[in-house]
């Protein structure tokens, strides 16, 4: 059986019709997706491709999550459609968080709205710092480790050497829970310590230690240390 192709369709269920004639915000996540994805496969349309791949990712955060090598495994997937969808998402993980850098961020909530959209899309657990200057302003967000966080990995060292290389004046620990809730473990609290400890040392203080949970966990969506009085 040949692919459904969006053109098949009904002109008022075409998605780039409903786009030119009523805006983005008139289509469906599916209906987008199924721009980008431009066919479908034997027995599907692209739109109904696009659903499957919603349904089977639970939803549009998890989608954003999803690899190349794992959107390939998809009949009808190939590395062209794999590629788009991954950059169409990265395209708006840098949209969120352009319009404050440069900006303030001293709250925890400002640190969740430019972190958080990028931690949330991440499947592995990584450390990260937002380095600040005088004013609490950012400078940069580099990354320290990515995948299984130990103390060997994310050091105290390795983190000052990042805060000092860049003549910092501040900075935000941040690392995310991809699988679970952002209430910090015992590790967790024992790297916050020694960290702040070795900051105090330096003179570069650590403002608040920011642990940001899966977009899909019931609850607050992150935990800040220095608001629960941990700092």
């Amino acid at each position: 059986m040949a692919a459904t192709r969006i053109r098949e369709l009904p002109e008022d269920e075409r998605p780039r019709e409903k786009f030119a004639n009523l805006g983005p915000s008139a289509l469906s996540n599916a209906e987008l997706l199924a721009i980008f994805l431009r066919t479908g496969i034997a027995g599907k349309s692209a739109v109904e491709l696009a659903r499957q791949l919603l349904r089977d990712r639970g939803n549009l955060q998890g989608l954003a999550r999803t690899t190349p090598a794992e959107l390939m495994q998809f009949s009808g997937i190939k590395m062209a459609k794999a590629t788009q969808l991954c950059a169409a998402f990265e395209l708006g993980r840098r949209l969120a968080q352009e319009h404050i850098t440069g900006t303030i961020l001293d709250t925890p909530e400002s640190i969740f709205e430019f972190m958080g959209p990028k931690m949330r899309a991440m499947s592995q657990e990584c450390v990260s710092v937002v380095l600040l200057d005088t004013r609490r302003a950012l400078i940069k967000v580099e990354e320290i480790t990515r995948g299984t966080i130990n103390e060997s990995l994310a050091h105290p060292r390795e983190i000052l050497r990042v805060v000092l290389s860049h003549s910092s004046h501040a900075f935000v620990l941040v690392h995310n829970h991809p699988s679970g809730n952002p209430l910090p473990s015992g590790a967790d609290r024992e790297m916050t310590r020694r960290i702040f400890r070795a900051s105090e040392t330096v003179g570069v203080p650590l403002v608040d230690h920011l642990i940001i949970g899966a977009a899909a966990v019931d609850g607050p969506p992150y935990f800040s240390f220095r608001e629960a009085g941990l700092l």
